[in-house]
């Protein structure tokens, strides 16, 4: 089965009557928390998840912006969206499915049947189906989690995982190159690391673009069938959109949830400039 839903699949999957829960993962870099947004419409029946508070936790700088929440932390924000043992959960997002891809990548380490809406709030609009404007709270789910984290590199991982595998950088061109950082306190890439941008995976709707395609961009920077793969971005959150899009075509992927942020502010971390792995 695809990770990936269409509105069309959604909605009949909704009109049967089986078990699923859709949640609305809106957030973004300028706008972390998507609440209002989501008041102002949403797709109906779908629970507000806080990314900052619910699929991420706080540290220290040197930990990263968004590093992983605990295992508890998570099943009682399942609980809180009314995921129930057995239910399917459809996230989406307005963004490009990057939120919403977070998500995937925590509640799939812990054993949670989940896919995301392809296109997102988007193609739902432009389907022409309603939005609702409630705040839903449904009753308390019981799931139960299995541990996470396991999908997941340190920052010592990440340092040696080009030696035997491929680091992907999924930042802006930009910010890997090193000639623009809006957010961290130092500019480039974690040397050996290529940059595959996490946009060369979608079309101009933000859909998911064909298998062949996908396999032909991994390729170029040596990524095929049973290469050792891991992703990281600024935050843990652009990289959970690139595991998600591996796995759609059969490559396992880790992601490095510290990303630039931690790495940027590690001192004594080496530094690489350029379009090249360095």
């Amino acid at each position: 089965m695809s990770n990936f839903v269409s509105v069309e699949e959604l909605v009949e999957l909704r009109a049967s009557g089986g078990p699923i829960r859709v949640i609305d993962v809106r957030w973004r870099l300028d706008r972390p928390d998507g609440h209002a947004d989501y008041l102002a419409g949403h797709i109906p029946g779908a629970v507000f998840v806080p990314l900052h508070t619910e699929l991420a936790t706080h540290g220290e700088p040197s930990d990263g912006r968004h590093p992983l929440p605990t295992t508890a932390t998570l099943q009682e924000a399942a609980r809180r969206w009314g995921v129930r043992s057995g239910d399917t959960v459809v996230a989406y997002d307005d963004a490009k499915g990057l939120a919403a891809a977070r998500a995937w990548w925590l509640l799939r380490q812990a054993g949670v049947k989940i896919r995301v809406l392809d296109g997102g709030l988007s193609a739902w609009g432009a389907a022409g189906l309603p939005l609702e404007t409630d705040d839903v709270h449904p009753e308390p789910g019981d799931v139960e989690l299995e541990e996470i984290g396991a999908e997941a590199i340190s920052i010592d991982e990440a340092a040696a995982f080009p030696a035997g595998g491929v680091l992907l950088d999924v930042r802006a061109a930009d910010r890997y190159r090193g000639e623009h950082e809006p957010l961290d306190p130092v500019a480039g890439h974690i040397p050996g690391a290529r940059n595959v941008p996490m946009a060369a995976h979608l079309d101009v709707d933000g859909k998911i673009l064909d298998t062949h395609t996908l396999q032909a961009t991994f390729a170029a920077v040596g990524v095929t069938n049973g290469t050792p793969v891991a992703a990281y971005c600024g935050s843990g959150v652009t990289a959970a959109h690139t595991a998600l899009v591996l796995d759609e075509i059969g490559i396992e992927a880790k992601v490095f949830p510290g990303s630039w942020s931690q790495w940027s502010n590690t001192p004594g971390r080496p530094v690489a400039l350029g379009d090249q792995p360095g």
